[in-house]
C-alpha cells in the first residue's frame, strides 16, 4: 500500500513545503493539496516548490475540477512540472465543491467531467486532444505522463470513474462503504471492457494518531476531525437530492445528513468549525482513522483487503507532525511487505 498526505495551502507556503519534506522523510509517497482559489493559496505554485525540495514524492490536487480552471492551462501546468521534475505529478479531479460554490457557481455535470479527463490527460501526456473542434497538442512537451484519478460518490459518477479514470478517489475510510464503492467502480470498468486491476484505488480520510484508550483524548481527536463528515455531507446532500434516500448508495452514507442544516465554506475543512455538529461520533469514527498506530494498521489492513492501493491522510488538525512521525515509525513499516536479507 502506498501512502499519501493531504494539506491545505494555508500561508506561509514555506510551511506546506516543510511539511511535504517531513512527509517524504517519513516514507510517504504522495503529497496532495486542496484546490480552492478563494480559500487557499495557489497549489501549482506550491507544487513547484515542493518538487524542488523533495526527491521522490508525487504531487497533485485532491481535487481540482473542470469549472474553475481552463483544461488546457491545467494540462500545461502538469506537463511543465513533469518536464522540470520528471513525471512526479498526478491529477485528482471531481465535479467541484468549495472551488465553485464559493464563487456562486455549480459543480460541473458528468459529461463535462468526462471530456475534461480526456483532454487534460492527453495533453499532459504529450499527446493530441480535441479542444473546441480543433486538434491541439503541446509542441514543447515530450515524454510527459499524467494519470487522472476521479473522485466520486454517486452511482453515475462511480460509473464514470470506472469507465475513464486511471484511479478512483474515495474520501472516507469506512470499509463497508468502501467495499460498495470499489465494487461499483470495478463493475463499471469491466462493463466498459477495461481491466479493473489497472485502476488505482485511493482512500482519503483524516488520520490522527493519539491515545486511543483515554476517553478525553478520543473525544479531542473526534472534535479535530468532525469537519470531515461535514465536508463529505456536501456531496452526500447532492446524491440525496438527485437519487433520494432509497437509492443503491449505502444508507450508512446517506442517513447521517438528516440533521444537516447548512454549510459555511468560510470554515471549509477546518477543525472546530461550527457547521459540523450534526455529524455523530459514530460517523467520525467510521469515516476517519483515529487512535493508536495499531488501530490505524487494523483499519488500513481491512481497506487493503478490499483492494485499496493508497491511503491519503488528511492532517487538518493540531497534531500534524506527530501523526506524520508515528506513521513513518510505526504505521507505514507495519503495512510494508516483509523482506529478509537472506533465505
Amino acid at each position: 500500500m502506498d501512502f499519501g498526505v493531504v494539506f491545505q495551502n494555508d500561508p506561509p507556503a514555506s510551511r506546506v513545503v516543510d511539511l511535504a519534506v517531513q512527509a517524504e522523510n517519513h516514507g510517504f509517497d504522495y503529497v496532495w493539496t486542496f484546490d480552492s482559489p478563494l480559500l487557499w493559496q495557489e497549489p501549482f505554485v506550491v507544487y513547484s516548490a515542493i518538487l524542488a525540495a523533495t526527491r521522490k514524492v508525487i504531487v497533485g490536487p485532491m481535487v481540482t475540477n473542470p469549472a474553475t480552471r481552463d483544461w488546457t492551462v491545467l494540462a500545461s501546468m502538469f506537463a511543465t512540472l513533469n518536464e522540470m521534475y520528471g513525471n512526479r505529478t498526478v491529477c485528482g479531479i471531481g465535479r467541484g465543491d468549495s472551488a465553485v460554490r464559493t464563487i456562486n457557481g455549480r459543480p460541473s455535470n458528468l459529461a463535462t467531467l468526462r471530456d475534461a479527463v480526456q483532454v487534460i490527460r492527453e495533453l499532459a501526456s504529450s499527446r493530441a486532444a480535441e479542444v473546441n473542434g480543433r486538434t491541439v497538442r503541446f509542441p514543447w512537451s515530450k515524454g510527459s505522463s499524467l494519470e487522472m484519478w476521479v473522485a466520486a460518490y454517486g452511482p453515475r459518477a462511480l460509473q464514470l470513474a470506472g469507465e475513464v479514470g486511471d484511479g478512483y478517489i474515495l474520501q472516507l475510510a469506512d470499509p463497508d462503504i468502501a467495499a460498495w464503492m470499489i465494487r461499483a467502480v470495478r463493475d463499471s470498468a469491466e462493463a466498459a471492457g477495461r481491466d479493473p486491476d489497472a485502476i488505482t484505488f485511493c482512500v482519503a480520510a483524516p488520520a490522527y494518531v493519539g491515545d486511543g484508550s483515554s476517553p478525553s483524548a478520543r473525544a479531542h481527536m473526534r472534535e479535530q476531525c468532525r469537519w470531515f463528515g461535514g465536508m463529505v455531507g456536501n456531496h452526500v446532500a447532492d446524491i440525496v437530492a438527485r437519487y433520494g434516500t432509497d437509492s443503491a448508495v449505502p444508507a450508512a452514507l446517506t442517513n447521517y445528513i438528516k440533521e444537516r442544516e447548512g454549510y459555511d465554506y468560510n470554515q471549509h475543512g477546518r477543525a472546530g468549525n461550527t457547521h459540523a455538529a450534526f455529524v455523530p461520533d459514530e460517523i467520525v469514527e467510521r469515516f476517519c482513522l483515529l487512535g493508536s498506530p495499531h488501530e490505524h494498521v487494523e483499519r488500513l489492513s481491512a481497506l487493503r483487503e478490499l483492494g485499496v492501493d493508497q491511503f491519503a491522510a488528511y492532517v487538518q488538525h493540531d497534531n500534524k507532525e506527530e501523526t506524520l512521525r508515528r506513521y513513518g515509525e510505526h504505521v507505514i513499516p507495519a503495512m510494508a511487505e516483509s523482506l529478509v536479507a537472506t533465505a
